[in-house]
């Protein structure tokens, strides 16, 4: 008997633009991103699709899976903050001010470096991903599973799927709505 995870990324969520700022003010829109639902863009065919092909249904605790839940017209099995998004540190400098998505950019660099301030640290997270990957795997011995995620949670996880011997079968990308699906024949 063959089982399918499917790793997908939440919608776009819901961001005020904003002007430049210092990393020490990266921490209230860190805080605003984390509670931000997704825009009302609709949801590609091809992510409805593939979606509906899963019969578990499992969602990160952050606003903008459930909502990505929503948005596919489905109703989670699971929610979970063990699937929740690898954090992502501030800093406290107020200088120099840059715009937050280029902040968010040099930050998450600065922790895949190691550079935790306050926050999961890198070892922790591929830790908790790989609890995630176990608990998807059980999941799938009652059908196909569907975890609406995050980018960097969800790519944590998929190493940690193919190191316990999965395949991937497909993958379009990492922007929103994107997907990825493992298959494992072995039980």
């Amino acid at each position: 008997m063959s089982r399918k995870i499917i790793l997908m990324r939440h919608g776009q969520p819901k961001l005020v633009a904003t002007d430049k700022m210092s990393a020490l003010d990266m921490k209230n829109w860190i805080e605003q991103y984390d509670r931000s639902e997704i825009t009302t863009q609709p949801v590609p065919d091809a992510s409805l699709q593939l979606a509906a092909t899963a019969t578990v249904i499992v969602s990160s605790n952050a606003p903008r899976a459930l909502t990505s839940v929503q948005a596919l017209g489905l109703k989670s099995t699971l929610v979970d903050a063990l699937f929740r998004e690898a954090p992502l540190p501030y800093g406290h400098w107020k200088q120099p001010r840059l715009s937050p998505f280029t902040w968010a950019f040099i930050l998450r660099i600065l922790w895949l470096c190691g550079y935790s301030r306050r926050v999961e640290s890198v070892g922790t997270t591929k830790m908790r991903a790989s609890t995630a990957a176990q608990r998807l795997q059980s999941l799938a011995d009652e059908g196909p599973v569907l975890l609406l995620g995050h980018g960097i949670m969800n790519r944590m996880i998929a190493r940690q799927l193919e190191a316990d011997g999965w395949t991937r079968q497909k993958r379009n990308g990492s922007q929103y709505w994107s997907a990825t699906v493992y298959q494992n024949s072995d039980i």
